[in-house]
């Protein structure tokens, strides 16, 4: 076995803090001004291989690195990386997604202070030969209300610094513990609404998905107090700009800041004109602390991956023996989508407590990868951030959700049972036949069993003859297709002493939110939930 060092491309400019510190420990090659046939001709001598954001790791170029055990990209996202390819190859893809989270709070606060005291208008009137202090008169923002959408790691840190300027904060986030909100002295909204009643200043931190896309729309608008001023630091695609628009010309907004738009790079947009808009060009994460300490991380991570290390910001399925993966293996995907369906139903609660059960013998396997399946399919889409297998578990830490794992080596009625509870609204699955089909058990306290599919609806009635037969009428009327049905039966040990009966409805496509509202508000039934699980 040869003793040389593993060697390592650093191929786009980082930190020389960063540089010094693989150059400790490996063979380090520049490329920075490698075009893309350099790159492909020479990648496959690297064990290692670090990038920003122009460099395009595609499969092809990953199937090149034949020698490749790591891919650092120094930044949050790993857009520009085939993820898909590196884990077929074993290779580890890591980032750095506490990089930034500083200097986009940063900005945040900064952007509203130049919005309550009018600061890029002074500078450009006064630059302009123009004395205007009358007009340009601001607002303090001592005791005001700040209210957060989303509040995360960036959300938290400028809910800090807010409150460091006397400002009060309301922030709403369901998939951040009540004790959370607490240990930071922030009130906890329990909806959106309350936070657009209350906010003199709002900020909005949310990933985007297709329910938080066009979150900040006209009707969002026409909630919040006269006068309001809005921030967005996050992505353009939260805040519908017509509707911005529209509310600065009534007044109802009494001035905005952006840092991002729904097109970028963009120069002329209609809210430049708008003499109470300030804007600044993606400058969130623009900082010379945040380049650096993204590439001292990345750096840091690639160490690990290739020294025998702990990976702590990997992207990919972390490593589980092959003998217990051949067991839990099929689990995993089941798991996610009990996590999905559990949150589903525990929807509008603030998420304290996340309970995992496993009955029979994965019982004596190793099922923390199950349990970080789980909570996949609790956090996705609801953080600012992309979650994955290693990184679920300090993303539901540092929001204060509590996870507990339970075991026992038997199951009553099934060879192995999985029983995921949000806030105490439990599903159960297992799965079954030669393909490991996933199968829903048990939701809202009913005993089903029905194979888990990508659309799937539920609903709780007053159990009366034609309620299924309502169901399946509402959605041909909308060109909505049954894949399959199944009414629930009272469960042994934790069922619900209501008179409601619950049904289960998968879908070939996804139940549009109008239609499942449309069933909900007709008589007998209660409430209605759809999942997608895809």
């Amino acid at each position: 076995m040869s003793d040389a060092k593993p060697r390592v491309l650093v191929k786009e400019k980082i930190a020389d803090a960063g540089i010094d510190m693989l150059r400790e420990r490996f063979d380090v090659d520049v490329g920075v001004d490698w075009d893309d046939a350099e790159l492909a001709e020479r990648i496959g001598a690297y064990d290692g291989i670090l990038i920003r954001s122009a460099t395009k790791l595609t499969a092809d170029l990953i199937g090149r690195g034949e020698r490749l055990r790591v891919i650092g990209r120094a930044g949050v996202g790993v857009n520009n990386v085939d993820v898909a390819a590196a884990t077929k190859r074993g290779i580890v893809v890591a980032n750095a997604p506490q990089s930034n989270v500083v200097s986009a709070a940063e900005h945040t606060i900064a952007l509203l202070l130049g919005l309550a005291r009018n600061v890029p208008q002074a500078y450009a009137s006064l630059t302009a030969g123009r004395w205007e202090r009358s007009k340009l008169s601001g607002v303090e923002v001592y005791e005001k209300t700040l209210g957060i959408l989303g509040f995360g790691r960036i959300g938290q840190l400028v809910a800090q610094r807010a409150q460091g300027l006397g400002m009060h904060v309301v922030g709403f986030d369901p998939f951040v513990s009540a004790e959370r909100f607490r240990e930071l002295g922030v009130r906890q909204a329990t909806a959106s609404d309350e936070v657009y009643a209350e906010a003199d200043f709002l900020t909005i931190h949310l990933p985007v998905t297709a329910e938080t896309t066009d979150w900040l729309d006209a009707e969002a608008f026409a909630k919040m107090k006269d006068g309001v001023r809005i921030l967005n630091v996050a992505r353009g695609e939260l805040l519908v700009e017509d509707a911005l628009r529209e509310a600065l010309d009534s007044g109802k907004v009494g001035g905005a800041a952006l840092d991002v738009f729904r097109e970028e790079p963009v120069t002329d947009h209609p809210l430049f004109a708008y003499p109470n808009v300030i804007v600044t060009p993606h400058l969130g994460a623009s900082t010379a602390e945040a380049q650096d300490r993204a590439g001292v991380q990345t750096a840091e991570q690639m160490i690990a991956a290739l020294t025998g290390g702990v990976v702590t910001t990997a992207v990919n399925i972390p490593a589980i023996a092959a003998e217990d993966m051949e067991v839990l293996g099929p689990f995993v995907p089941l798991c996610r989508q009990l996590g999905r369906v559990a949150m589903a139903l525990a929807e509008g609660a603030s998420v304290d407590r996340v309970e995992v059960e496993f009955l029979g013998r994965i019982a004596e396997r190793d099922t923390r990868l199950l349990s970080i399946a789980v909570l996949l399919g609790v956090l996705r889409g609801h953080t600012e951030e992309d979650v994955n297998e290693v990184n679920a578990p300090s993303i539901a830490d540092e929001r204060g959700i509590e996870v507990v794992e339970t075991k026992r080596t038997t199951a009553r009625d099934y060879t192995d049972l999985v029983r995921v509870s949000v806030n105490g609204e439990r599903v159960s699955g297992t799965t079954l036949g030669r393909r490991n089909r996933a199968h829903l058990l048990e939701a809202w306290g009913q005993r089903f069993n029905v194979q888990l599919e990508e659309h799937l609806t539920l609903f709780r009635y007053q159990d009366l003859p034609g309620m299924i037969g309502r169901v399946g009428n509402c959605f041909g009327q909308h060109d909505i297709n049954i894949s399959s049905a199944a009414v629930g039966r009272e469960g042994d040990d934790h069922g619900h002493e209501d008179g409601l009966a619950a049904m289960i409805v998968t879908t070939d496509a996804a139940v549009p939110s109008e239609v499942l509202e449309e069933i909900v508000a007709s008589e007998g039934f209660e409430e209605g939930r759809s999942v997608s699980l895809g």
